[in-house]
């Protein structure tokens, strides 16, 4: 039986939303073993800072207009290291498998005779609502959650989504990565025939300290972005279940 070359194992570890208490107690204990750690930009500080001291720590994170690594050479330092270290991981903010390119990834090591193993984590959709008290779903607001990128890629499997859809397809509507488009996804929404009072929440770097939120409706909140500078990371909370909020101040 022909011996594989590989000698590690990859883990496609979710780091969750940001704040450290979030990161799971099988994704913790990974990174306090690991030999190899390749991490995102979105990843934060604390989280870093439980990762083996002895560990190596590679920066392959991506923001928009500047990529430490391209998506492929990511890969393919995954794969060179999982030839010589026993425990290699890609540590990835939120969940692997949700917007994070963990199954392009995944399907490449594979390919590659790498074995590989998914941590999921929580992701900053539903995190990040819940620390400004919005629950995505909500008997009395809402029974359906529809999660999609603003941010799309070229060279992808369909050229657009499908707004419009999206619109009508569920009550809540969760956006991530949408604060660059969000002037032409608003535009999509009111085409689609949301009324100009559907309220809409933006919440940028959501479960840390840092935490921010905006209110508004799909009327006015493209010239509150441009009154306070509202900068992403953010997410978008579109829907009747952003006005939950408001019913615990009152109480």
């Amino acid at each position: 039986m022909k011996q594989s070359q590989f000698v590690g194992k990859v883990y496609l570890v979710g780091a969750g939303p940001g704040d450290p208490g979030l990161l799971t107690i099988k994704g913790k204990g990974i990174l306090e073993l690991a030999d190899v750690v390749v991490y995102d930009a979105l990843v934060s500080p604390a989280i870093l800072n439980m990762i083996n001291p002895s560990a190596e720590k590679i920066d392959a994170g991506k923001r928009r207009g500047r990529h430490s690594l391209m998506q492929s050479e990511t890969t393919k330092l995954l794969i060179d290291k999982a030839q010589d270290n026993a425990i290699v991981v890609r540590l990835k903010g939120g969940d692997p498998f949700v917007f994070g390119r963990g199954g392009e990834e995944m399907l490449d090591l594979v390919t590659a005779g790498v074995s590989v193993e998914i941590v999921p984590g929580i992701t900053s959709g539903i995190a990040a609502p819940a620390y400004a008290n919005i629950p995505v779903t909500h008997r009395g607001f809402s029974s359906s959650v529809t999660f999609v990128t603003g941010h799309e890629s070229a060279g992808k499997y369909r050229p657009d989504v499908n707004w419009n859809a999206i619109a009508h397809g569920s009550e809540t509507i969760v956006i991530y990565m949408g604060i660059h488009n969000l002037e032409y996804i608003v535009s999509q929404m009111l085409k689609a025939q949301l009324t100009k009072e559907t309220p809409i929440a933006l919440i940028r770097w959501g479960t840390t300290p840092n935490q921010a939120e905006l209110y508004g409706t799909l009327e006015t909140i493209i010239e509150q972005v441009i009154e306070t500078g509202f900068q992403a990371p953010a997410i978008a909370i579109i829907g009747k279940v952003v006005g939950f909020r408001d019913l615990l101040a009152v109480q």
